[in-house]
């Protein structure tokens, strides 16, 4: 083996400011695939969330209708509740009822408890209100009730057709998610 002339550079073990940049780079894009693929698994947790808890209060109005002849008339979301634990008839008077739902099973506003809070409301997975009503507008034609959560961009427009039928033409609503559609 021949010395190395003098003046000339050792080769030194080690990476070119290249190289760790293109690490860096490739790190960076998997990140994001990542992040990315996480989000959307998380998103579609709750959706299927949302959807599973409207079957479950579908199921229990229409228990609720069995048991006392009509559903909840109101578009209260805590008078809603209410009736859905067997506190309130269909107009809203106080009962002692038989409780329709696992309370416990679902998220209230601020985590208040429905059996000791009257004003508790149940929140869908974006924490948004769940949106019910049912004979709140006259005259009411719609033979069922409306329930429905806002879907991931919380934002709704609200307003009825005439009759009590649900209006999904809004852009604005077509990520929500319905109890009975």
């Amino acid at each position: 083996m021949f010395p190395a002339p003098s003046g000339a550079i050792k080769n030194r073990a080690g990476f070119t400011l290249l190289e760790l940049l293109v690490v860096v780079g490739i790190i960076a894009l998997l990140s994001g695939l990542v992040l990315g693929v996480g989000r959307h698994a998380i998103e579609t947790g709750k959706i299927a969330r949302a959807k599973g808890e409207l079957v479950v209060l579908a199921a229990a109005l229409e228990a609720y209708q069995r048991s006392y002849g009509d559903y909840p008339q109101t578009k209260d979301g805590n008078r809603f509740l209410q009736s859905l634990i067997g506190r309130r008839g269909p107009l809203g008077s106080l009962l002692d009822g038989r409780c329709l739902i696992e309370a416990a099973k679902f998220t209230t506003a601020a985590a208040l408890d429905p059996f000791t809070n009257s004003t508790a409301v149940l929140i869908d997975p974006w924490d948004q209100p769940y949106v019910y009503a049912y004979k709140s507008q006259s005259p009411w034609t719609n033979s069922r009730f409306v329930l429905y959560s806002i879907g991931p961009d919380g934002v709704d427009s609200p307003t009825l057709l005439p009759g009590g039928f649900i209006d999904p033409s809004p852009a604005v609503n077509t990520d929500n998610l319905y109890a009975n559609r």
